[in-house]
């Protein structure tokens, strides 16, 4: 089977925060567990477009939904580490795009694990894909480019 390759350019990463490992995130392999992984993911996306003042539901029902998740895991973390969640914006489309994440140990900066979260915009009233909202486009370099 091909392994999954995540590459990000460096100048794509907008935000930055801090996690700490709990002892209930650890799986029977003593370490990080995928699940608590994600979980973090999920943390570190929350923080980014709190961040930046984009509601995941907003007042017109319009939001945004995961529709996909890849992960590459680089190295092990363990319960009480500290981990750098860098998160940005990659392959931005009409609809949505992908927040990308490059985490990494904070006491040593070595690499644990790079993912990729693909995302649209979703109006919960109609039930259907969503343009790009005009007050996210503005709020990131590059995304001007996207046809409206």
């Amino acid at each position: 089977m091909a392994r999954l390759n995540l590459v990000f350019p460096e100048d794509q990463f907008y935000f930055t925060t801090q996690l700490t490992v709990r002892i209930t995130d650890i799986n029977a392999g003593r370490h990080l567990a995928n699940d608590s992984m994600i979980s973090m993911i999920s943390e570190a996306r929350a923080r980014f477009l709190y961040q930046f003042g984009i509601e995941e539901v907003s007042v017109n029902d319009t939001g945004i939904i995961v529709t996909d998740l890849a992960t590459t895991y680089k190295q092990e973390a363990f319960a009480r580490d500290k981990l750098v969640f860098e998160v940005g914006l990659m392959d931005l489309n009409r609809y949505g795009g992908d927040i990308i994440f490059r985490i990494s140990k904070a006491d040593s900066g070595e690499l644990v694990a790079l993912a990729k979260s693909g995302f649209v915009f979703y109006d919960f009233t109609t039930s259907k894909v969503a343009p790009m909202p005009d007050d996210f486009r503005v709020r990131f370099p590059g995304v001007n480019n996207i046809e409206h």
